[in-house]
Order: structure tokens, then C-alpha cells, then sequence
């Protein structure tokens, strides 16, 4: 019995920590912030939306590194791009569901009772197999839920205008082909007597 305790505990600790940590951030009604620079003007912002299941957290990090080195003027943001709203309520749904018949399982409670219907055979061997089962069920509903939630998307925006989609071209931007894209959007660019350029010395 003591057993089955700590093993309901562990269970329901697991299973809460993954549900809070669901990537939640929204990206459909934000607007690009623009960073006021010493002199009062608006620094030019590039915003990227990555999806965060997808690891793309790192590739990001890494790419603002080097935008920050070449393009000092230029302020780096990123944040999480949701996936359409059905997956999101989706895969909160199963990460509720999942939780509640892990919580049975360990508690060793028969719904088809409620139901007036009779234990089906594989329900009695979760019953007896407790720890396996709820492995697995633990673990095949984190997969369902991360294809639910992935949007594959790394998304970039220059104040406020696309200009790179993966979700459309299929693949993420080389820091080169990057690197052209913002030279000719601002190279030329002023924002009042501030004119963008390069940071002197840095290798195209």
C-alpha cells in the first residue's frame, strides 16, 4: 500500500509539472514591440515565432547572437508560434484526460461501474499493471500532445513585416540569405537621424 502511494504521488507531480509547461504563449493579436533608443527613436525590432516543441528555442538563440553582433542598432525578440486553437484545446484535453486515468488507475477505481457497464478486459489488466500502464499512457499521450502542439514554424518579422516564413519555403533561413534580407530592407533605412548600418568590421 505504501507503495502505491509514493507511486500515486510521483505520477500526479509528473503529470502536472507537463501540463503547466505547455508552451501557452500567443502570437495572433501581438504587435512587434519597438524599443525606444537613447535619443528617443524607435529601434527596428525583429521578431521571430518558433515553435518551441520542435527545439527550435536554440536555433533562435543562436541566430540572435549573431544578428545582435552584425546589426547592433537592431532589437532581437522571439516567442512561441501557437498552433491553430482546435490542437491547442486538443492537447489540453488529453493532458486533463490523461491525468484523470492515471489518477484511477493508481486509485484503483472502476468508471465502468458508474456506467453500468462491465470492466472490459483490458481496463482490469491496467488495474493489475498499474506502474506499466500508467507509463504508457504517460508517455503515448506526451507524444500525441507534442504532434499536437508542434507547428513546425519559424517565423521572422521585421518591424511588423514578414519576412521569412517556414512554414511556407519548408526550411529555415541560412545566416546568409538572413543577412541579405535585412541589408535590403535597411540598409538604406533611416529612423530620424539615425541611419542603420553595419557593425564596422564584422565579415559579411
Amino acid at each position: 500500500m505504501a507503495n502505491h502511494n509514493v507511486t500515486f504521488w510521483y505520477f500526479s507531480i509528473i503529470c502536472v509539472f507537463f501540463i503547466i509547461n505547455i508552451p501557452s504563449d500567443t502570437n495572433a493579436d501581438k504587435e512587434i514591440p519597438l524599443t525606444k533608443i537613447s535619443n528617443g527613436l524607435s529601434a527596428p525590432t525583429l521578431k521571430f515565432f518558433y515553435c518551441y516543441s520542435c527545439g527550435y528555442r536554440k536555433m533562435f538563440d543562436e541566430y540572435a547572437n549573431i544578428i545582435n553582433q552584425k546589426y547592433p542598432i537592431l532589437i532581437v525578440d522571439g516567442a512561441n508560434y501557437d498552433p491553430p486553437n482546435m490542437n491547442m484545446l486538443l492537447a489540453r484535453f488529453l493532458a486533463f484526460a490523461k491525468i484523470a486515468l492515471i489518477l484511477l488507475i493508481l486509485s484503483s477505481t472502476n468508471p465502468f461501474d458508474f456506467l453500468g457497464q462491465p470492466q472490459p478486459s483490458w481496463w482490469r489488466w491496467c488495474l493489475e499493471n498499474k506502474l506499466y500502464a500508467c507509463m504508457m499512457l504517460f508517455f503515448l499521450s506526451n507524444i500525441i500532445e507534442g504532434q499536437l502542439i508542434s507547428s513546425g514554424a519559424f517565423e521572422i518579422f521585421l518591424n511588423d513585416v514578414p519576412v521569412w516564413s517556414k512554414l511556407e519555403t519548408g526550411r529555415i533561413p541560412q545566416p546568409a540569405e538572413l543577412f541579405q534580407i535585412i541589408d535590403n530592407h535597411m540598409r538604406f533605412t533611416e529612423f530620424g537621424d539615425t541611419t542603420v548600418e553595419l557593425k564596422p568590421g564584422f565579415a559579411k
